[in-house]
């Protein structure tokens, strides 16, 4: 059984990509705060981490600069992973409005991450979140302890929580699949 450690970045700088008119997922090119640095810092001296033996990230910026000071911190070896991305609220990658985002956050959380009967929607399912983050997870099951860098929709979606703090540990352990 592998023990995954999700963590979820720290607190990003939204004010940074709002004068660039960036649209769909070129905010997510964003970089943490001090504040967030700050949290990571802190969520490295967790002695749970200790012990593990690789680190997984998110190719958005966010992640990969949490990712990035857990690795030098911790000393180890970071990969990033395309599917461990957050929930995508336009799979046409073309919303440019944070009121836009909202509204189909809004559709999903109504419809409970499932496209109504005869219906597809632009965001991405509950079911298609799931089935990419645990094709990566499986790829993974080989080691003991992993740590994740990712997102609160992405992970909350997984172990069916709706409130994960920035920085915050959280355990997960894959089903036990023969190998």
């Amino acid at each position: 059984m592998t023990t995954f450690y999700l963590i979820r970045h720290g607190e990003p700088d939204w004010h940074t990509y709002k004068p660039l008119n960036l649209k769909g997922n070129g905010r997510d090119l964003v970089p943490l705060t001090d504040k967030g640095v700050k949290q990571i810092v802190e969520a490295s001296a967790d002695a749970r981490l200790r012990a593990a033996e690789l680190i997984l990230s998110s190719p958005y910026t966010r992640a990969m600069q949490t990712a990035a000071i857990l690795s030098r911190k911790l000393d180890l070896a970071l990969q990033v992973e395309y599917d461990l991305r957050e929930w995508q609220p336009d799979l046409t990658f073309e919303y440019d409005t944070e009121e836009r985002m909202r509204e189909l956050r809004d559709d999903y959380n109504r419809c409970g991450g499932i496209y109504p009967a005869g219906e597809t929607r632009l965001w991405e399912s509950r079911d298609r979140l799931l089935e990419r983050l645990e094709g990566v997870l499986e790829r993974y099951s080989q080691y003991s302890k992993v740590i994740v860098v990712g997102h609160g929709t992405l992970f909350g979606t997984l172990v069916g929580r709706s409130d994960i703090e920035q920085g915050e540990i959280v355990e997960y352990e894959s089903p036990d699949r023969a190998r």
